[in-house]
């Protein structure tokens, strides 16, 4: 729950920054660091130095840890924001084409993760539990090769 913002000398209003990270669910360190990427502006401060924020800064601070949870980086985040910051009330298509690009990196990552479940579950249905003795034999189910990633290059004798 946000809390009442204060009221101070000069006319400031705002919320500090404990309360400020307390409704956002961040701790203030997390908020000193969004406002030093430049992905929080930077609040008015009081005559004792103390940060006022507005009360949007809560709601932007949901955007970015949600934005997080749904795998973007910081610096995606900050270039969500910037586009909603100087869109002036138009449509703009680059949350939807980043949403696009960000679905299908994870779509990429999923199939990755579908072929080592299958080889781990492969590898414990055959019961290997040696990993330089499986490798050897015919039988072994693990894509040693495989795994390595598609175009990678064969290591090379060290001799």
């Amino acid at each position: 729950m946000v809390e009442t913002p204060i009221a101070v000398g000069g006319g400031y209003e705002g919320l500090r920054s404990g309360q400020v990270a307390e409704a956002a669910g961040v701790n203030p360190q997390t908020l000193r660091y969004y406002e030093r990427r430049g992905l929080l502006a930077e609040p008015a401060r009081t005559l004792g130095g103390h940060r006022l924020y507005p009360a949007e800064a809560v709601t932007v601070l949901r955007v970015i840890k949600t934005a997080q949870r749904l795998g973007f980086t910081l610096d995606e985040v900050s270039g969500l924001l910037d586009a909603a910051r100087h869109r002036h009330g138009r449509r703009d298509a680059g949350l939807a084409a980043q949403a696009r690009a960000k679905l299908e990196e994870v779509e990429r990552r999923i199939a990755d993760l579908e072929v080592i479940r299958s080889a781990l579950s492969d590898a414990l249905d055959a019961g290997c539990d040696d990993l330089i003795a499986c490798a050897g034999e015919p039988c072994c189910p693990l894509p040693f090769a495989g795994l390595a990633g598609p175009g990678a290059a064969p290591e090379r004798s060290r001799t």
